[in-house]
């Protein structure tokens, strides 16, 4: 090839580049986020066949699941399942008196497990005064420190309760005032805050970060758990500030659905599209 042969080649493939470049690359499809089930849901299910119900799960479209009881598993073969069906277990609901009795075995089960979080899901009744609560924020520190110190995380999960006042005081206030909001984070769930009383998203945005996990349910006008869309929680304008408040985790729950089978499909399909508008790009 002469010279005067190489510069139009040369020229060619400068302006085939060109053209190439002209338009912008297709973007990657778009990766929905994570959403998560508490698998209290198909409780009744999992106490007939884990692996089974865990295949439903992550058939459903779920790619993450909270634990509500281990139905006498060893963490070895729940992670087995677990990666089976394609399903991470980033949290755990753990009863408070399995803090009380011996933190560290709960840490211990937990590591193990590979869990991010566990989670206090509930305070008996006998235990709800403002004293009592107190006490609970002065335990949750104590049980969040050593948790931290072994790299992992600790939420409390609210219902209603916690936003009737007491005196003029909520509960779930004096949770927010007295715990130490780089320890003791908060799983909130919008349904039972919902019926509480309480404002989601302005508790976002007075506890910016303190809520990297929330349940995912809806309150019918009775009061009621309802499925998805059914009621009236307004998950688009919670979820609009779910950046403040630090939300990575979401776990769709139905207490007492008549076909849990069904009801995981559907509202799993219900809120997709809301989750996906707000939370970030997995």
């Amino acid at each position: 090839m002469d010279r005067r042969d190489f510069l139009v080649a040369a020229a060619a493939a400068i302006a085939a580049c060109a053209r190439e470049s002209e338009g912008p690359a297709p973007a990657p499809a778009a990766k929905a986020p994570p959403l998560g089930l508490q698998l209290y849901t198909v409780r009744d299910l999992m106490a007939k066949d884990v692996a089974a119900t865990l295949k439903l799960v992550a058939d459903a479209g779920y790619q993450e699941v909270e634990f509500a009881g281990y139905f006498d598993l060893s963490p070895a073969e729940l992670k087995k399942m677990l990666e089976d069906n394609g399903l991470a277990a980033p949290s755990a609901h753990i009863p408070i008196d399995e803090f009380r009795n011996d933190v560290n075995a709960v840490i211990g089960h937990a590591t193990e497990m590979g869990h991010s979080f566990v989670v206090v899901p509930w305070i008996d009744e006998g235990s709800r005064s403002l004293d009592d609560f107190h006490r609970h924020a002065l335990n949750f520190n104590a049980w969040a420190s050593a948790c931290a110190d072994a790299g992992l995380g600790f939420a409390y999960h609210n219902h209603d309760f916690e936003f009737i006042a007491d005196e003029g005081t909520m509960p779930y206030d004096v949770l927010l005032n007295e715990t130490d909001p780089k320890l003791v984070k908060m799983e909130l769930d919008l349904c039972w805050a919902t019926k509480g009383g309480a404002d989601p998203a302005a508790l976002f945005e007075a506890w910016p970060g303190r809520f990297p996990m929330v349940h995912l349910k809806d309150l019918d006008k009775a009061g009621d758990e309802a499925d998805i869309g059914a009621g009236g929680v307004d998950f688009d304008g919670i979820l609009t500030h779910a950046g403040i408040a630090g939300i990575r985790h979401g776990f769709v729950e139905r207490d007492n659905a008549h076909d849990p089978a069904a009801a995981i499909r559907r509202n799993h399909d219900a809120i997709l599209p809301i989750w996906s508008k707000y939370i970030g790009q997995a």
